[in-house]
């Protein structure tokens, strides 16, 4: 998972609640740097850079799309 890059970067883990869904629907290899340690401690968003999520380079795309899709629908819309 090295060559994974950073799309996009989380304040707090309910944010990508419906995010991992939807990657997941779409069958798409992700994983979000920093989770855990946010659900253990989560004022230290800003010292750790947040919630970063990784996807292949090949996914970078979709995954960008799917991102504009959430930001654009009223009804669920990433906070």
């Amino acid at each position: 998972m090295s060559e994974f890059v950073t799309v996009a970067v989380f304040d707090y883990p309910h944010e990508i609640t419906v995010l991992r869904h939807l990657l997941e629907q779409s069958e798409i290899q992700h994983f979000f740097e920093n989770e855990t340690m946010m659900n253990i401690v989560p004022m230290y968003s800003q010292a750790l850079g947040g919630i970063k999520l990784k996807v292949h380079p090949n996914d970078v795309e979709t995954v960008q799309e799917i991102l504009k899709n959430l930001s654009g629908d009223s009804n669920l819309k990433i906070v």
